[in-house]
């Protein structure tokens, strides 16, 4: 399997967290506060086409709001596929760390 980007990783975790409730914005803001950077929303689109496109995620559209004007949100999911790569990529960077032992960053 190929690994995750930093951004793909973060995009996947933050839909995992939103469950139902994950489309653009909210995961662009968890994303945000969770590691206290700016993104931008196309950091974020890019990674949830690619996700999509891998089989890690899925998503549908929503019914239309009023507060948006009539448009509809898109909604993702998170598939098994996604969770197994999640799964893979923490055993990757625990792995890694570990063969680091004890050296230091300083």
């Amino acid at each position: 399997m190929r690994l995750l980007t930093r951004a793909e990783e973060y995009v996947l975790l933050a839909v995992l967290k939103m469950g139902e409730e994950a489309y653009s914005l909210p995961i662009l803001e968890h994303i945000e506060q969770t590691t206290h950077k700016k993104w931008t929303l196309g950091g974020i689109y890019i990674p949830l086409y690619r996700l999509e496109e891998k089989g890690f995620l899925r998503s549908e559209l929503g019914s239309p709001t009023r507060e948006r004007g009539g448009k509809r949100k898109r909604y993702y999911r998170i598939t098994r596929k996604g969770k197994e790569a999640l799964k893979e990529h923490r055993e990757i960077q625990t792995a890694m760390w570990a063969a680091v032992g004890k050296a230091t960053l300083e």
